[in-house]
């Protein structure tokens, strides 16, 4: 049955997404797939944060800016106060929800929403 799921963020520029994912949002690049060495893109990134795993990729850059993911976090708070701090471009800054969560929203540079979220 199920275990798990890995969201896969579209992308236009590699090495803007990773640049972006891991000196502002944390991540670590886990793997690169780039099917012609001598090029950036298109390219295929596994990233991690504190054991959750995320997926770029620019195989389909008309789709950048038309994905996102949904993280569950300890403290969006705090991290909020970490992202912020390297320049994360936040939508919107830790808020409660009516439906019982505190999220923050934070758009990459192609403009894909991440909403990382708490229970109340």
């Amino acid at each position: 049955m199920l275990r798990s799921v890995v969201p896969t963020i579209a992308i236009t520029d590699s090495g803007r997404a990773e640049d972006y994912y891991t000196r502002v949002l944390g991540f670590t690049r886990s793997f690169v797939h780039r099917p012609d060495p001598q090029r950036a893109d298109p390219c295929y990134l596994g990233m991690v944060r504190d054991g959750v795993s995320i997926h770029l990729e620019s195989f389909k850059p008309e789709r950048a800016g038309l994905t996102g993911a949904f993280f569950w976090v300890e403290d969006v708070d705090q991290l909020y106060q970490e992202i912020a701090a390297r320049g994360a471009v936040v939508q919107l800054p830790p808020t409660d929800q009516t439906w019982g969560t505190r999220e923050l929203h934070v758009r990459d540079p192609d403009g894909n929403v991440l909403c990382f979220a708490m229970k109340q």
